[in-house]
């Protein structure tokens, strides 16, 4: 079953990319960062494109992923919580340009803000279930999904998108818009990886919840019993 779903990851991400490259073959422009800046925008010109209106799309999933984990697998709750916040705050940040627009200046920082302080503070006074519940999971293929994806998304990332980098090495050459369309491009690949984790973080959360409960006795009874050999 987890071959099928990893041979299924590989197919959705392949066709998925190769609608995206269709579309800009078919519309040439249809993937090109568009600029804004409003006439009193006190931070200058904003921009946004397509790729930054699909990766809301995939933390809705993680997200609708992550209650559904909260709601029926109670032991796997903090952490469901955790990372649902944290999809939710990726979210916002995502429509910053939203906000900006038709909100207020910083509006999307004032939100985030809030949800960190939240998650903190439910973190914190659940530190204890957090670690059992962790304990369970870890090293698990979906932890580590997540883990690739939150590397790419606030350590890599923020490498391919420094400016003054892109300058230095194209020099006259220098295109804002191959910078923006390369940094969206990865950063898209880091929230398909988030995605891929959350996938499989629901799977092994289901598992331990819907598992049936074995009393310690008894394990404790089947490591000394000698394991028979053949069917009787």
């Amino acid at each position: 079953m987890a071959l099928i779903r990893y041979v299924l990851y590989f197919f959705g991400i392949a066709l998925f990319t190769w609608l995206l490259t269709l579309l800009e073959i078919a519309s040439p422009g249809s993937l090109q960062p568009q600029d804004y800046s409003g006439p009193v925008d006190s931070l200058g010109i904003r921009n946004y494109s397509p790729i930054e209106i699909i990766q809301p799309g995939i933390l809705i999933i993680c997200g609708l992923l992550y209650a559904w984990v909260a709601k029926h697998c109670p032991s796997q709750r903090p952490i469901a919580f955790l990372f649902g916040g944290m999809a939710l705050a990726f979210t916002i940040r995502e429509l910053d340009f939203f906000f900006h627009r038709y909100v207020a200046d910083n509006f999307w920082q004032v939100l985030i803000g809030i949800i960190a302080a939240f998650l903190i503070a439910y973190t914190y006074r659940q530190r204890r279930r957090f670690r059992i519940a962790w304990l369970r999971l870890w090293p698990s293929p979906g932890l580590t999904l997540l883990f690739a994806g939150a590397i790419i998304m606030f350590a890599f990332v923020r490498l391919v998108g420094h400016e003054p980098l892109w300058m230095a090495i194209l020099g006259d050459g220098y295109q804002r818009a191959m910078k923006l369309a390369v940094e969206e491009f990865i950063e898209l690949l880091g929230y398909f990886l988030w995605l891929i984790g959350t996938i499989e973080y629901t799977y092994q959360a289901r598992a331990i919840a819907f598992r049936e409960p074995q009393p310690a006795a008894s394990r404790r009874r089947e490591k000394r019993l000698p394991k028979s050999e053949g069917r009787f």
